[in-house]
């Protein structure tokens, strides 16, 4: 009996070919090969024109990678992320065309719709920032006057690119600093700007229905430099989501977000933690709260948009452990668990879709892939959580 195929489905960083993560495909190939899953990558510009073969490229102990003419697989699990290029409209044409196939993860959608989308939940809603679309400077005129802290974000965004920060000076109230990071996530130079000249400021970052205006958390720690969490839930072998990890990161000096590919650092989140609340128990339940929502979250999502394999939640909690959604990442990278030493999560984050790709294919006709969604419930005893907010 043959084995199953999947294809991991990605895109070229650049005309000559570049992958992004081809260390991380070696090892899935490999440990497949394991596990009978054979697997093999491919980009939609190494479809045949005709249709019905892949140039895909494969990997082999001892040879390195190769190319070869293979048959289309029986999975696909799809890695892409956005780029603003043709390989991006390649990309949209293939799933156009060959959206019957058996796919681990459907794309989702923008940061604005994913926001509208989980609003619909009451359950979520005190976990997500308040956030709108911009339409013109009166959005972020009207949160600054409710937040003393606002962030822009694209709407298509990854990895900090154009993010900016703007907060309402403490002793000037009509000044506002402006810091960020530019489209090629470089961080730029902060200023300082009266209110009256905002609008002038921002005119050539071009973000009217393209960014939100979303009401910020102070997360800066005693060093200065901002903080989050990147929790990973995956599918696992039974089809069932669970948590895989989740490990603090600390932006770059001078920088808004804390992103690894920004200069950010990843620390152990309850190590991290310790230096922003020193409550054990509250440390307790803000995990067991951020695992339930994670996986909520990840169930959700799938019964809005269809099959999801993985998902990265990045997370902020503040002084008083409420926690907040600040982002949703449907392609999200692992590295973060190999730079903080849990190489058993790391080793987990790569396996774990392959797994559940073996579980799809077992169970395709069988047991349809559907959410599952948890049942685990919080402590009976008094809420750390609501304590600490009281003596605020």
């Amino acid at each position: 009996m043959s084995s199953p195929v999947l294809g991991i489905m990605t895109l070229y960083l650049n005309e000559h070919r570049a992958l992004e993560e081809r260390s991380i495909y070696r090892r899935m190939i490999l440990e497949g090969r394991k596990r009978g899953l054979d697997i093999y990558v491919f980009t939609p510009a190494d479809v045949h024109p005709g249709g019905k073969k892949i140039e895909a490229m494969v990997y082999h102990e001892g040879k390195g990678w190769s190319r070869e003419w293979r048959s289309f697989p029986d999975l696909i699990f799809d890695r892409c992320r956005i780029q603003r290029n043709r390989r991006f409209q390649q990309l949209l044409a293939f799933r156009e065309k060959y959206g019957h196939l058996l796919f681990l993860n459907r794309p989702l959608r923008n940061k604005w719709t994913i926001h509208q989308t989980l609003l619909q939940k009451a359950n979520f809603r005190e976990h997500l920032p308040e956030t709108t679309l911009f339409q013109d400077m009166s959005d972020v005129n009207r949160m600054l006057k409710v937040s003393s802290l606002v962030y822009l974000k694209p709407i298509n965004g990854t990895g900090g690119r154009g993010i900016l920060r703007i907060e309402r000076g403490s002793s000037e109230a009509n000044t506002v600093l402006v810091q960020g990071r530019d489209q090629k996530r470089r961080i730029i130079t902060p200023r300082k700007v009266h209110l009256s000249r905002l609008g002038s400021l921002l005119q050539h970052w071009n973000m009217k229905d393209k960014y939100l205006v979303q009401k910020g958390i102070q997360l800066q720690l005693p060093n200065g430099r901002v903080h989050d969490y990147r929790m990973l839930v995956q599918k696992n072998g039974e089809g069932q989501w669970e948590l895989t990890g989740c490990a603090g990161r600390m932006g770059a000096e001078k920088s808004v977000t804390s992103n690894l590919h920004g200069g950010g650092q990843a620390i152990a989140m309850n190590r991290l933690m310790k230096q922003w609340i020193d409550d054990d128990d509250l440390r307790a339940e803000i995990n067991t709260t951020a695992e339930k929502f994670g996986i909520d979250v990840a169930s959700f999502l799938e019964d809005t948009y269809g099959n999801l394999c993985e998902l990265a939640l990045d997370l902020a909690i503040d002084r008083s452990g409420r926690i907040y959604l600040l982002e949703v990442n449907p392609k999200p990278a692992r590295e973060v668990f190999a730079r903080i030493g849990e190489r058993d999560i790391y080793y987990k984050a790569i396996t774990q879709p392959l797994e559940y790709a073996l579980w799809v294919y077992r169970n395709q006709e069988s047991h349809p892939v559907k959410p599952i969604r948890t049942t685990r419930l919080a402590s009976n005893r008094p809420s750390a959580l609501k304590k600490a907010r009281k003596k605020r």
